[in-house]
């Protein structure tokens, strides 16, 4: 059976022990439970700290950037309606907003029932043309269309439609 007592301690220990004799016991027995149970010095502590206190800044550095610059798109646009004018022909109206006067491509899809595309066009607005404006635009469609749909506009800096 083991001893309950550590190793740095000794059964005839009285009061009138000095306090560096505790000292060195309370070292021995820190050593002897670190042996026992496996346990390192803390230089691990701070890696992980480090390591979370990077990830936290990359985070907030991202999530910065996300709320003021990606938030701000240089051209925004939503589809007003669109009409069915015959089966080779969709008309659409959209609104393109733009922050600053960029040129922006704007894209447009005809859908069929089963929702395949059959006729595409992608529209040029001026930079200097109206920052707000509204557009009409007429579709060749390759069959009947029964819906037309805004995939978003671009610019030449931000690639993702809005």
């Amino acid at each position: 059976m083991t001893d309950p007592r550590p190793a740095g301690t000794s059964a005839g220990t009285t009061a009138g022990t000095t306090a560096s004799s505790s000292a060195d016991a309370a070292v021995g027995t820190s050593a002897v439970l670190d042996a026992r149970y496996g346990r390192t010095g803390r230089s691990r502590r701070r890696l992980v700290i480090g390591g979370v206190a990077v990830v936290a800044v990359i985070g907030l550095v991202w999530l910065l950037w996300a709320a003021f610059i990606a938030s701000n798109p240089p051209v925004s646009s939503r589809m007003i309606g669109f009409k069915i004018e015959s089966a080779t022909t969709a008309t659409a109206t959209f609104q393109v907003d733009r922050s600053k006067s960029v040129e922006a491509q704007c894209r447009l899809q005809a859908k069929a029932a089963d929702f395949s595309i059959v006729g595409e066009l992608t529209v040029t607005v001026a930079p200097d043309s109206a920052r707000q404006q509204t557009i009409d635009a007429t579709l060749t469609t390759q069959r009947a269309a029964t819906a037309v749909v805004l995939v978003g506009c671009t610019t030449a800096d931000a690639h993702r439609p809005n």
